[in-house]
C-alpha cells in the first residue's frame, strides 16, 4: 500500500519495524489512511488563500479521515498515590484509529512551527511506553513540494494574471503589513517582478525552513526523537498540488 503511495508523489519512511506491524495487524486500518491519501488534493491557489496555516485542503483531509473513524483524543495519564491523584498529564493528537490488535495515533503538520514535531514524537514515546498506540504517523509536507513552493506561488499568480498587491484581493488573504509590503518592495527594487518577489517573501514568511516539513521531521528522527516508537512518516508531494482547477478548491475553502 505504500509503493501506491510512492507511486503518486508521496515519501515514506518507516522505522523500528513499523512496515511489519502494519502489514500483520493493521492492514485494513492502514488502507484507510492510503485511501485518503490518494484522493487528497491541494490546489496552488489554496496555498496563498490559507494564509499558510491550515488550508482548506488538509481540512478536507481531516474530516475524510474522522468519517473514516479517525478521531481527534486527548490521553489523559494519571498518577495517584493512596487514592490521591498527585498528577494528570494529557497527550492530545489529531487522529486516533482504534483497531483489532491496537490503536493508531496520526498527526498532520502541514504548516506548523518545527517544534511541533518534537511535541508529536514525544507524545508518541510517551503513549508507546505505557503500551497506548502500538505505532505513530507523521503527514507533513514533502522535500520536492517545500522546496517548489516559491515557483507554485509565482505561477499561480501569474495563472491568475496577478501584477500587483490589488491583484491579491481575489485569494481572500488577510492585509499585508507594512512590514511585508517593505520586503516585496525592496526584492521589486533588486530586479524582481512583483509575482516573484511576492512569491519569495510570502513563502520565507509562511513555509520557511523553520516551519513543519520533510527535512525538519528527518532532522528529529535522525536524533532518535520518538524512540522507540514505530513511526511511518508520510510527506506530501508537489504531485499532490492541483495547478489546474485552483479556483473550484479555493471557493470550498472560503466556506469551511
Amino acid at each position: 500500500m505504500f509503493q501506491r503511495l510512492a507511486e503518486i508523489g508521496y515519501q515514506v519512511a518507516a522505522t523500528n519495524h513499523a512496515q511489519a506491524i502494519v502489514a500483520h495487524d493493521f492492514p485494513a486500518e492502514m488502507e484507510e489512511l492510503c485511501v485518503a491519501l490518494e484522493t487528497f488534493r491541494i490546489s496552488a491557489q489554496d496555498l496563498i488563500a490559507s494564509g499558510g496555516g491550515e488550508a482548506g485542503s488538509t481540512q478536507r483531509l481531516r474530516r475524510d479521515l474522522a468519517a473514516k473513524g479517525w478521531h481527534k483524543h486527548n490521553f489523559i495519564q494519571r498518577a495517584t498515590i493512596d487514592g490521591i491523584e498527585r498528577e494528570a498529564i494529557s497527550h492530545e493528537i489529531d487522529h486516533v484509529r482504534r483497531g483489532r490488535k491496537g490503536t493508531i495515533a496520526l498527526e498532520i503538520e502541514w504548516n506548523n512551527k518545527d517544534p511541533f514535531f518534537d511535541r508529536d514524537l514525544e507524545n508518541f514515546q510517551r503513549l508507546h511506553a505505557l503500551s497506548a498506540i502500538s505505532f505513530g504517523v507523521v503527514v507533513t509536507r514533502g522535500a520536492e513540494l517545500q522546496a517548489q513552493m516559491t515557483d507554485l506561488v509565482a505561477g499561480c499568480l501569474a495563472r491568475h494574471g496577478v501584477e500587483d498587491e490589488e491583484g491579491l484581493v481575489a485569494f481572500d488573504m488577510k492585509e499585508r503589513t507594512a512590514r511585508q509590503r517593505v520586503i516585496v518592495a525592496r526584492q521589486m527594487r533588486a530586479g524582481f517582478s512583483f509575482r516573484e518577489a511576492f512569491a519569495r517573501a510570502f513563502v520565507a514568511d509562511k513555509f520557511g525552513t523553520a516551519s513543519t516539513h520533510w527535512e525538519k521531521l528527518q532532522d528529529r528522527v535522525r536524533r532518535g526523537v520518538g524512540n522507540p516508537c514505530p513511526l511511518i512518516l508520510i510527506g506530501i508531494g508537489l504531485e499532490r498540488v492541483d495547478l489546474e482547477g485552483t479556483q473550484e478548491v479555493a471557493e470550498e475553502a472560503r466556506l469551511l
